[in-house]
């Protein structure tokens, strides 16, 4: 027996035990190197006129013995001598296709892709096999060799008989074990036709040679001449060698090659859905970074898209071998939705190729993924308005989010593709088409948020500002509020006069919630009135801000009301929907807005509350002040602190 050198040692037992994790991927690693000596020997037929070989006859092999407890992996290519056996297999981590890689870099393309570049991936098969036999003949030999090991102390090289070329790599599989707490060990997925086709199709199914199986059907036998007419049918099993891998991805063959139904196919079967995507796109890009891409917008959100269990990610091929099936790093999180897989042969995958390397290729390819997502739903929203409000409604609630995570600084990527529903024009619309149809003279692009459309159109102060002409966004998604105060403006940069300044009323505009703070829309007459008003009636505000306590910072005079005697606003920077969302979270947050009670100081109701402070009836003033506060809050969609006090105060006040 050969020994493995004591650094081999070590090396082979990480190999076995650190370095892979899914053991399951040991198939993977065999047929990838199956393909590399096809491969190999391909490139040879095309540069040595003496080979006479045609692609076609070029296949990979899978088989399995389950009373034995064997898996075969054998291929036809170009096979190794017992100098090759003894250099790639005896040393650790050294690859042949590597070398093989960079001596005929060049000559590389469509027609030969080298797959292994670690010279580990053999070593994988120890994770499942108690002993490795592999048995080779080199093209162009009379001689066959087999190398055998238990991945332990060493291995043998010794003749061995192969009627033609190429490599058989058989696997022992270790028992199964079993632990007295019912846990265990069992390898006999292994010994299944389901299980191995399970794995080729997960693993290789784009491997560029058939990667081929006996596989067990069923058929119909010819009906007897002499059978009755109550001959019932009879049926017989059989097994017929099958090729299970697809070979050619779907992804690099050209757009006018595929049918929309075959893209459709494919996205429904290796995505699990059941309906087809709204979207599907392409990249191919050659030069520095070369890869290629099929992306698909789905046509429905997936249940779980918003919980913690959601993994984003696309599926990730290094020549058409996966990688990982749900590579988190090339998509961000605002474009979570998105399904596809990214196909490249120049990235810099780790040793067991089960996780990527963070590097500069990654990080191109992810930027270059995202801009070609949010180019393509601007396309949908252009050309396809009904589609794209569709998906505005499945997926629109992650690009705000993506705002709002960002504290503002994706809102111009991301602020284009929103959409809201005007209360003026009555149907959705964008932040670009608010303000094409905003008047010249408009300061602020105004919202109200809540619940329900129906509910916000109804409210006092959303009537005040359609009232003066502007229109007002109505903003029912939890997420909007968050999404506009980390935005806080919107809009294209500010014309420039002639010394290049910016010229007055052009400019992004800030985004301001209907119901918080000043909206700056009384002209000079009605804010004077109010002021005076303010001051005539400071007694009474102050009576009712005593009466209310801490439930308000105060009560002031409203410049926004017209038919509504009273209305709630918040002050400082959390609104009363902020309040409202957040009092609503798991955690139960208790964060308050600062609320200020607004009196329409023309309404009817206000000469009653003036009537009974100038009568000095404080009980009055109260009640009349607890009944329109919580009538505000009712209004606001608020909940009331004691809804049975306000049941009694207006039975007070009916009696």
């Amino acid at each position: 027996m050969r020994k493995f050198k004591t650094e081999s040692k070590k090396l082979l037992d990480l190999m076995i035990n650190s370095i892979y994790t899914n053991r399951e991927i040991f198939l993977r690693e065999l047929i990838s190197n199956a393909s590399d000596a096809v491969d190999k020997l391909y490139f040879r037929s095309l540069t040595d006129k003496d080979v006479q070989l045609g692609k076609d006859e070029l296949a990979i092999r899978v088989s399995f013995d389950k009373d034995a407890r064997t898996v075969t992996v054998s291929d036809n290519g170009i096979g190794m001598t017992k100098d090759e056996l003894d250099k790639n297999l005896g040393t650790i981590a050294h690859s042949d296709s590597m070398a093989f890689k960079a001596d005929n870099a060049e000559a590389q393309g469509d027609d030969v892709d080298i797959i292994g570049q670690f010279g580990v991936g053999f070593y994988s098969a120890f994770m499942v096999a108690k002993k490795v036999r592999v048995v080779s003949r080199a093209f162009g030999s009379d001689e066959a060799w087999a190398w055998e090991s238990d991945g332990v102390e060493g291995y043998t090289i010794e003749p061995a008989e192969r009627e033609g070329h190429g490599t058989d790599v058989i696997l022992t599989l270790k028992d199964n074990t079993a632990n007295s707490d019912g846990t265990g060990e069992s390898y006999d997925t292994f010994l299944s036709e389901y299980g191995l086709r399970s794995l080729i199709k997960r693993y290789s199914n784009y491997v560029r040679y058939p990667v081929q199986m006996e596989v067990s059907k069923t058929r119909e036998k010819p009906k007897p001449e002499d059978a009755g007419d109550d001959y019932q049918p009879e049926y017989e099993s059989y097994t017929e060698l099958d090729t299970i891998n697809s070979m050619i991805p779907i992804w690099k063959r050209g757009k006018s090659e595929v049918t929309d139904e075959e893209y459709n196919e494919f996205y429904k079967t290796d995505f699990h859905d059941f309906a087809d995507p709204a979207r599907t796109f392409s990249i191919h890009a050659e030069g520095a970074l070369s890869y290629d891409a099929l992306l698909f917008i789905p046509s429905r959100a997936p249940y779980d898209l918003y919980s913690k269990d959601f993994k984003k990610g696309l599926a990730l091929y290094s020549s058409n071998v996966l990688i990982m099936e749900k590579c988190e790093e090339l998509l961000p999180d605002h474009y979570n939705f998105v399904r596809g897989v990214v196909d490249s042969q120049d990235l810099t995958l780790n040793i067991s190729r089960e996780t990527l390397q963070h590097n500069s290729q990654l990080r191109a390819i992810a930027k270059k993924v995202e801009k070609k997502i949010t180019s393509e739903l601007k396309k949908m929203r252009d050309n396809d308005r009904e589609e794209y409000e569709r998906f505005f409604e499945n997926f629109g609630r992650g690009l705000e989010y993506g705002i709002y995570t960002s504290y503002g600084m994706l809102k111009d990527e991301l602020g284009e593709l929103l959409l809201f529903y005007s209360a003026k024009q009555q149907k959705l619309v964008t932040l670009d088409e608010y303000l094409e149809a905003a008047p010249a003279d408009q300061k602020a692009i105004y919202y109200a948020a809540g619940e329900s459309i129906d509910r916000l159109a109804k409210m006092p102060i959303v009537k005040t500002v359609l009232g003066k002409g502007y229109d007002v966004l109505l903003c029912t998604k939890d997420v909007d509020e968050f999404c506009f105060q980390a935005m806080m403006t919107y809009g294209p940069e500010p014309e420039l006069d002639a010394e290049d300044k910016p010229v007055e009323g052009t400019g992004p505009k800030e985004l301001k919630n209907v119901a918080s703070g000043d909206l700056d829309l009384a002209s000079e007459e009605e804010k004077k009135e109010a002021e005076e008003a303010a001051k005539e009636n400071e007694a009474l505000f102050a009576a009712m801000k005593e009466a209310l306590g801490d439930a308000v910072e105060k009560v002031a005079v409203s410049s926004r009301l017209t038919d509504a005697p009273a209305c709630i606003t918040a002050a400082g920077p959390v609104s009363l929907e902020m309040e409202r969302i957040l009092s609503q979270a798991p955690d139960g947050q208790d964060v308050k807005s600062q609320r200020v009670l607004e009196l329409n100081v023309k309404h009817p109701v206000f000469e009653a509350l003036r009537a009974a402070q100038e009568t000095g009836d404080a009980d009055k003033v109260k009640l009349y002040a607890d009944i329109l506060y919580n009538q505000a809050l009712l209004v606001e969609g608020m909940p009331l602190e004691d809804p049975v006090a306000y049941a009694n105060a207006v039975t007070k006040l009916m009696a």
